[in-house]
Order: C-alpha cells, then structure tokens, then sequence
C-alpha cells in the first residue's frame, strides 16, 4: 500500500536545545503508527510539524501528496489533530464544538451538519449533542476532541496521548473508535506512554529519543532486537553461582539482588532445566519461580533507560 503520510529528516531546535534532530516516518492507509518516547524526547514537537503547526528547521512532510510549502488548506484539509491538551469551548454545545472546527475547512452548511452528527454519533455522544462540554466527564470530552478532528474527514489523524485521565470505560471506546477508523482506511498517528496501548493498537511503532528515531519496526521486530526474549525469576535461599550460571547457553542476562534470581533467556524450554540444575547444585533451596516473556516495555527500557525524566 502507499504510503499516506511520510515524514523526512524533521529537525527542530529552540535556541541551543535540538528537540528534533533527525525524525522519519510514515505511515499506510488502514495502519496505526505508535509514536513512544520519555517525557521531552520529541514527540509533541514531531507531531507539531507533521500538523503543520510548528515550523521545522528542516526537513519535509507529504500528506496524500500534498506539501504545506505548495498546498497548505490542501495539506492541512488531510489531517485531524487531537491534541494532548483538550480544545474544546466549554460553553458551547457539543454539536456547535464539531460544527465551528469544521466551518475552518470550508464545508458546505449541510454537509456539515450532516458530518457533525455522524462523528458524535461514532463516538457515542449523539444524545449529548445539545450539552455543553462543561458538564461532561473527562473521557467524554477526549471523545467529542477526536469528533472535531474528523469532522472534515481527514486521510491522516494524529492524536497525541488521547486517553490521558480517562477512566478504563473511555478508554476502551476509544480504542474502539480508533480501530473502526483504521477498517475505514484512515492513517493514525498515536503517541502515548501506555505501553498495552501500543502493543493493542499499533501496527508499527517507531520510538524517539533526544529527538532521535533509536527504533522502528512491528512490535515482533523490536521484540527480536532485545539480548533476551523471555524471564526466569526465582525466589531464592542462598547465594546463586553467578559465574556458573552466565555459562549456561541460552543465558543472556543475570541479575541477583534481595533474593531475587532473574535470568533472561532466549527460549525458556531449552534453558530452563540448565538452569535449575544449576542452582540446585550451588546448594540454593527455590521458595517460589515465575515465568514471562519480553513485552513492549522491556524494548522501550532496554532503548531509552530507567533513569527518570522530568
């Protein structure tokens, strides 16, 4: 399939601080792209440039085979942003919210009527059409944000951390709504910290670091990129072999700390047996072993570190 929106060498800088350095991406019809990084890795500014919004130092971005340098309402008429921070006028109708976005695409008066109606119906707020934005709960609110950004019906929504602060319920209808759109053929962009939500949505995921791309590929390709695809953890009795247990083949990683053993693994059927063997030979009794295999927070870690960001 071809590409819908394709962004390349996006840089940004703000003074001396580089927020992006070097970004590409792109994303197909009827595919999610999960955007990750830590807090100030790039990502908002990413999302900024693609939109249209900031200004890049460099670089280029193509929506549909539109520029903003050649074609910017045709450019920006391709894509729907639903922001971090909810844009909504609190004292306006529902429906007027969705009608006022849409009126700044130049839609015809019935059309519009008609596609505000559709969109709130699509995420579950029609009977709230006459209610003002004040009196709705949070997850209802990033639910009428994602019905403005596809008032117009845009090849390409981008949507920064759209379930911030939403309770469990809101965020699977948004999950819902956001899957229905990639049947329908719509490019997504979705950044988020919420590594399930990745790993739910997401077809490929690209993450970003210091304003770099540090990883892109399927959630299977960045699984495969980690030292070890599975865990062992043993609660444990005495002091392990280390030494004896780093030569198992198979063993990639050990790490023995509070009477915690874990191990990671290549293929935990082949290992597995090695490694008790070992341990009951040092003389150590196992109170309690667990199992798990590497997930997308593990790749994520393993690629940017534990070290906390502000």
């Amino acid at each position: 399939m071809n590409d819908v929106l394709q962004a390349q060498g996006l840089r940004k800088a703000y003074g001396e601080r580089t927020a992006v350095a070097d970004v590409s991406l792109s994303v197909r019809a009827g595919e999610v792209l999960g955007l990750l990084g830590p807090n100030g890795a790039g990502k908002s500014t990413t999302v900024g440039m693609i939109a249209g919004l900031t200004r890049a130092d460099a670089g280029s971005v193509t929506v549909s085979g539109r520029t903003i340098a050649a074609d910017e309402f045709g450019f920006k008429r391709r894509i729907g942003l639903v922001p971090q921070d909810l844009a909504l006028f609190e004292d306006l109708p529902a429906l007027a919210n969705i009608e006022l976005f849409g009126a700044l695409y130049d839609l015809p008066k019935a059309t519009l009527k008609k596609r505000a109606m559709e969109v709130l119906e699509m995420v579950g707020l029609a009977d709230r059409a006459r209610d003002k934005p004040a009196t709705f709960s949070g997850g209802m609110k990033r639910r009428l944000n994602i019905a403005c950004a596809l008032v117009h019906d845009p090849d390409v929504l981008l949507l920064d951390e759209p379930t911030a602060g939403v309770d469990p319920q809101s965020r699977n209808a948004i999950f819902d709504n956001l899957e229905a759109l990639k049947r329908a053929g719509k490019a997504l962009v979705y950044t988020t910290h919420y590594m399930e939500e990745a790993e739910r949505l997401a077809d490929r995921i690209v993450i970003i670091d210091h304003g770099k791309v540090v990883a892109s590929g399927t959630l299977a390709e960045l699984l495969r990129a980690l030292p070890a695809a599975q865990t062992l953890a043993l609660e444990i009795e005495g002091a392990p072999d280390i030494a004896a247990l780093q030569r198992i083949d198979g063993v990639k990683q050990v790490q023995f700390e509070a009477g915690k053993l874990t191990l990671g693994l290549d293929d935990l059927t082949r290992c597995a047996s090695a490694v008790l063997q070992a341990v009951s030979a040092s003389g150590v009794s196992v109170r309690h072993l667990s199992s798990g295999r590497a997930n997308l927070e593990d790749v994520f870690l393993a690629l940017t570190g534990r070290q906390l960001r502000d």
